[in-house]
């Protein structure tokens, strides 16, 4: 069993929101200071538009997140790696304004024969050390507790099961039947690359889709503002239950697990769910100093494309794309990164099903 703890452990580095380094700062109530307003470009949108896309003006913001702790809804997590918040510039471009779906995916696989990283046997030479009778193609897949435990061990809700892909996104037993305007998930970064390539498109850099996912505000916690539930109104899908207790999420946000694309109001610039429902795929390599370099180098990065090369000190060998926008099993219990400015990390060649992406156009 050597090579599915192998997977698992790539995978619980896309969902654990623990940091691995001491708080920078400590617990504040009171925002950092560093953000400055928004400043969009003024040029017009091209035209015609990408069938399915909204304009993205680009323009110069501030990006990053203060530290939530002490926050209402803000969590334990000081989100170091998201800070010192900086200035940066990007130009206009197209953006998905959902993320991909079932339908969508299915289209590309149809017409290409596409075959999924979670579809394909790993070979020896991936995972050396492991029998030949545990290669078989699967993925990680979250498995509720039957009641409270410490949160301090993610195998104790996520488990790798054989046949797990984005046919099949939670095992051989649950299909696409009814959920093809869900995201697709169970997608490896190469699956979305491979998709976007097909339409003419790309991943979104990680400066891209934190401009685009602000919708234009400065500094606020969530795409719409600073309170999780305006006027007792759930704007995103997240976890609302004892997390990860099974069957303890009530739905009062309207859905107890993915939902449907675009069941929440759009950000200000046209975008659906960058905040919950599944994780996105960015372009730009992981490390948890990237905003320290570029804060040192001075001056507004320019359409910064991420470091050369991954690094996470928690796995020094493993080789991690930025993943944004959070999930529908995100908490303030455990993890916040549902937070417009906050950063998810994951091994390029794992997916789980709650991780998806959404393409740009230049």
């Amino acid at each position: 069993m050597r090579r599915r703890c192998a997977l698992i452990v790539a995978a619980l580095m896309l969902c654990r929101c623990t940091e691995t380094t001491a708080p920078a700062t400590p617990p504040t109530a009171t925002p950092e200071p560093g953000f400055q307003p928004t400043r969009a470009n003024a040029a017009p949108a091209p035209s015609p538009p990408p069938k399915g896309m909204v304009w993205i003006p680009g323009g110069e913001f501030s990006m990053g997140a203060l530290d939530p702790r002490g926050l209402e809804h803000g969590g334990h997590d000081p989100m170091n790696d998201a800070r010192p918040i900086h200035r940066v510039s990007v130009d206009g471009f197209w953006m998905d304004a959902t993320e991909v779906t079932n339908a969508q995916f299915a289209a590309f696989v149809k017409a290409t024969g596409y075959v999924t990283v979670a579809e394909t046997r790993p070979t020896q030479e991936e995972f050396p050390d492991a029998e030949t009778k545990d290669l078989v193609a699967g993925s990680v897949v979250f498995d509720p507790t039957a009641q409270p435990v410490a949160l301090d061990d993610e195998y104790q809700w996520w488990r790798y099961v054989p046949g797990a892909s984005w046919r099949h996104p939670t095992g051989p037993q649950s299909d696409l039947e009814g959920r093809g305007n869900l995201p697709v998930v169970q997608v490896a970064y190469e699956d979305a690359v491979a998709y976007a390539t097909w339409i003419g498109a790309r991943l979104p850099t990680e400066a891209e889709w934190e401009f685009a996912a602000r919708g234009g505000l400065s500094g606020q916690l969530y795409p719409w503002g600073n309170e999780l539930r305006p006027a007792g109104r759930f704007m995103a899908n997240v976890y609302e239950g004892h997390f990860p207790v099974k069957g303890s999420d009530p739905g009062e946000d309207g859905f107890a697990g993915l939902a449907p694309v675009a069941r929440y109001p759009a950000n200000g610039y046209g975008l659906f769910d960058v905040a919950g429902n599944a994780w996105e795929w960015v372009s730009d390599w992981y490390r948890p100093d990237t905003y320290a370099t570029l804060a040192a180098a001075g001056g507004v990065a320019r359409n910064p494309r991420g470091p050369d090369g991954p690094f996470d000190p928690a796995e020094p060998g493993a080789r991690k794309r930025v993943h944004r926008g959070g999930s529908f099993l995100c908490t303030d219990q455990f993890c916040t990164r549902y937070m417009i400015g906050t950063r998810g990390k994951g091994e390029e060649r794992t997916g789980t099903n709650h991780l998806g992406f959404r393409c740009v156009k230049s």
